[in-house]
This record gives structure tokens, C-alpha cells and sequence, in this order.
């Protein structure tokens, strides 16, 4: 296994965790849900993980409340800012879904592919963006087959979650359900596979850099 493969394998290792610990940013939580609705491979590993966190808490010593009242009213506060989330204007949210969405995905993309309002990033490549909570950005990513990304790396990080198609770059070959894992030490260049289109669904924490000659080209009309 390359060091490029090992790394998002550890990277994916802890994205798990974190999703049945329930501490990663919103965009990111929904982007695991919906891996785990569309692939099977790591569905025993979260439930594992889900498992000894409830012995946790059931091993735990009772500690009294304070205030119980407001320790009650923050609950339902934040159960309410969670909702308002889900429907908040930058994730376009509404009642009408692609049949093809995993469920954990409808609130945030919220309408059909083909009614999404599109941005042309470059010949073959466009995006939709949802808007960015909890420091993350979420969009989808719609390249046509055959056709590349401009090489690039990241100041953050980015998780990638394929809904259609599929990709190849450095780290090896991803297809519908696989998540990808890049950061600032993988400069990669993604390849859509040559049978169909491929759509991903993208979370990022930082901005991307653009590091070919073709892509420092582009990049002033991809902002």
C-alpha cells in the first residue's frame, strides 16, 4: 500500500470514529451517513465503534445536575437550531428529492440534479454549492466522463463521497459510496472513469489550490 493509500485509509479511519462519536461538523456527519447508506464496507466498523460508546455511558458515574430546567432548555434549543440548519437558505432545502440521493444528503442538496442551479467551473466540470457550516463547505461536483480535474492540493481538508461514476487519482479508484480523503500533503488529479459521468457530493475545510499549468490558467475564472 502506497503512503498516498495508507493516509486515507487512516483518514477514513477517523472520519468514522468521529461520525459515531457525533463530533464532526454538520456537512460532514451527513456526508458519512450517506456512505454508509450506499456501501456496506465499514457499516459493522461504525456500529462497533457505536457499540463501545454505549458501554461508555452505561459504565459512567450519575453525576447530579444543577440546574436541571436549563439544562433541559439547551437541549431543546440546540434540537431547534439542528432543524433550522436543515432547512437554513444556503442549503437550498425543500420537499423535492433526486430519487438517486441517499436520505442522509436530502436536506442539504434538497432538489433534483437537473433543477440545481450549476456554475461551469471549466470545459466538462461544473458545481452547485450549499453554502459552508461549521467551518465546512459542502457542494456537488459533476465531471463528464473521461475528462480531468486541473491538478491541485488544499489548505484544509476535503472529503469526497462519489454518488455516480467514478474517479482514479494517485490514491487509487473510487466509486459510488467510496469517500476520498485529501489535505495540504496530496496534490492529486482526478480522472472521471470513461463509462459515465461522475457526481460526488464534497465537503471541504479550506480552499483549494490549483498547482498544473492548465489549472493556474483556469483558476481566475473558477473562483
Amino acid at each position: 500500500m502506497s503512503d498516498d493509500m495508507e493516509k486515507n485509509v487512516t483518514g477514513l479511519n477517523e472520519l468514522l470514529a468521529g461520525f459515531a462519536a457525533g463530533t464532526l461538523a454538520e456537512p460532514a456527519q451527513a456526508l458519512v451517513g450517506a456512505h454508509l447508506e450506499l456501501s456496506k464496507q465499514n457499516r459493522d466498523y461504525v456500529a462497533s465503534l457505536e457499540d463501545l460508546a454505549g458501554f461508555g455511558i452505561e459504565e459512567a458515574q450519575p453525576v447530579a445536575l444543577s440546574d436541571r430546567d436549563k439544562a433541559l432548555a439547551e437541549i431543546f434549543a440546540s434540537n431547534a437550531i439542528s432543524v433550522d440548519m436543515a432547512n437554513a437558505s444556503d442549503f437550498r432545502g425543500n420537499q423535492s428529492h433526486d430519487p438517486q440521493m441517499p436520505d442522509s444528503l436530502k436536506d442539504i442538496v434538497g432538489k433534483p440534479l437537473d433543477a440545481l442551479p450549476w456554475k461551469t467551473l471549466l470545459p466538462g466540470v461544473k458545481e452547485c454549492k450549499f453554502g459552508e457550516v461549521d467551518g465546512c463547505a459542502a457542494s456537488l461536483l459533476w465531471v463528464r466522463a473521461g475528462r480531468a480535474m486541473p491538478s491541485h492540493t488544499h489548505e484544509g481538508t476535503e472529503l469526497t463521497l462519489v454518488l455516480q461514476g467514478g474517479f482514479r487519482d494517485e490514491d487509487g479508484h473510487f466509486v459510488r459510496g467510496d469517500i476520498a480523503f485529501a489535505d495540504h500533503e496530496v496534490d492529486h488529479r482526478p480522472i472521471a472513469d470513461d463509462d459515465e459521468d461522475c457526481i460526488c457530493f464534497a465537503v471541504t475545510e479550506g480552499s483549494l489550490r490549483l498547482t498544473g499549468p492548465v489549472g493556474r490558467f483556469f483558476a481566475p475564472f473558477m473562483r
